[in-house]
């Protein structure tokens, strides 16, 4: 079972099924934990506890924080894995570890050379089955005086509770064996019976897996009131800035979602639909959560696979995420006809302008080519998603953008709420 985990890890790198192993992954998996568990507890543990009871006593150095969050499936998933890893470990001990974790068998079959292992002195075992009891690999084999070190994990819980000290940590060496058997004392546990259990948590536990893609879909249902209001069309989700393009991007990330906690505004949340399958719960720009700071390069910083390049900040300031698009039939400047102007406001290299309309009204405009993608103009805009006035659509490979003249770039404001 295990070098089938392991056989379908290997297959999934070599041609390109990251989405395979970012669920299995167990640095991926400690990362969402972190990111979409113990992260909300700790905000609302300072936000609700700890920041008000200081202030109290004017310490204003703790303060309240805000916690973007775009989807709870993130959590459920992660709280799921992370349970069915505790029950795992309950019952069985190391099972995830030695057997499901493909990071687990490679170790342990590097570990077949390891100079110092556990091994059975049969001269003075009497087959009492105390170590077995306690073996949280289920890796000794009374029967045969055997220890199974690719799954043995060193705990030395065996040597602890053997009566007559017949299992030793010692250097390598070919084990003396008796020529005769000793008949076990009590009857072995049935072989058969315990691969059917553990068959049948693994398929348990491969049918939460593949069964939260379904809860991933997303239904969009046009309002009755929004009949005439063009959807927004995407031609490509858009990935952060340093992912180069959105294939390499895929193909290299493990959705550990250190990004997703280290960005500051909260735009970076994990994909459902948004990639396909190869991208599920890899980090995208999500600008209905909010947008891009100009100013910030973190996520490429923290990223630990290379997925997101580390970006000066200088060159994330150029680097084109995507285009926005500006719908004039969407626009309340032009359904309303009313005055609007929050896309531009917060546009960090002016490449949303407002020109003359009619009857004084001022209409957006869109300069693509010093446009960066950053969001900051379709997260402020007033119309509810998927009809967005205006829009980024992501480029497939990202582009260098013109550098704004200095007299159009401004500096956004994160903490800036527009009055929509």
């Amino acid at each position: 079972m295990r070098y089938t985990f392991l056989g379908i890890m290997v297959l999934a790198v070599a041609f390109g099924a990251g989405w395979i192993v970012t669920w299995l992954d167990p640095y991926s998996i400690a990362g969402r934990v972190f990111t979409y568990l113990f992260k909300p507890l700790a905000v609302w543990f300072n936000n609700g506890i700890l920041a008000p009871v200081l202030q109290n006593f004017e310490i204003y150095s703790v303060y309240h924080k805000n916690l973007m969050v775009a989807h709870i499936l993130p959590a459920i998933l992660a709280f799921v894995i992370i349970v069915a890893i505790g029950y795992f470990a309950w019952k069985r001990g190391r099972l995830f570890c030695n057997t499901i974790c493909p990071v687990g068998t490679l170790l342990g079959e590097v570990s077949r050379f390891s100079f110092l292992k556990v091994q059975f002195d049969q001269n003075t075992c009497t087959r009492c089955g105390k170590c077995a009891a306690v073996c949280k690999s289920e890796c000794i084999d009374i029967r045969n005086y055997a220890v199974d070190h690719t799954r043995c994990v060193s705990c030395f819980n065996c040597l602890d509770v053997c009566p007559e000290s017949a299992l030793s940590f010692r250097p390598t060496g070919k084990v003396q064996r008796l020529e005769s058997v000793r008949p076990l004392a009590e009857k072995d546990d049935n072989p058969t019976t315990k691969h059917n259990t553990r068959r049948k948590l693994l398929i348990t536990g491969l049918a939460l897996l593949t069964g939260s893609r379904i809860y991933a879909l997303k239904k969009e249902k046009l309002p009755e009131n929004q009949k005439n209001l063009l959807k927004n069309k995407k031609d490509h989700p858009v990935a952060p800035p340093g992912a180069g393009n959105i294939k390499r991007f895929n193909d290299i990330c493990t959705g550990c979602s250190l990004c997703v906690a280290a960005c500051p505004t909260g735009v970076l949340q994990p994909a459902l639909t948004e990639y396909g399958l190869n991208g599920f719960m890899q980090p995208h720009m999500d600008y209905t959560t909010y947008f891009c700071n100009y100013d910030c390069n973190k996520c490429g910083e923290v990223c630990p696979t290379g997925a997101i390049l580390p970006l000066p900040l200088e060159e994330k300031q150029v680097t084109q995420m995507g285009k926005a698009v500006f719908v004039k039939q969407n626009c309340i400047v032009y359904t309303d006809g009313t005055v609007c102007g929050a896309c531009s406001e917060h546009c960090p290299t002016k490449a949303v302008q407002m020109v003359p309309y009619k009857d004084g009204l001022r209409i957006p405009e869109v300069d693509q080519s010093i446009c960066i993608g950053c969001g900051a103009c379709e997260y402020p805009c007033p119309v509810p998603e998927p009809f967005k006035a205006i829009y980024v659509n992501g480029n497939a490979v990202h582009q260098k953008a013109d550098k704004p003249q200095a007299s159009e770039k401004q500096k956004v404001d994160i903490d800036e709420d527009f009055p929509f």
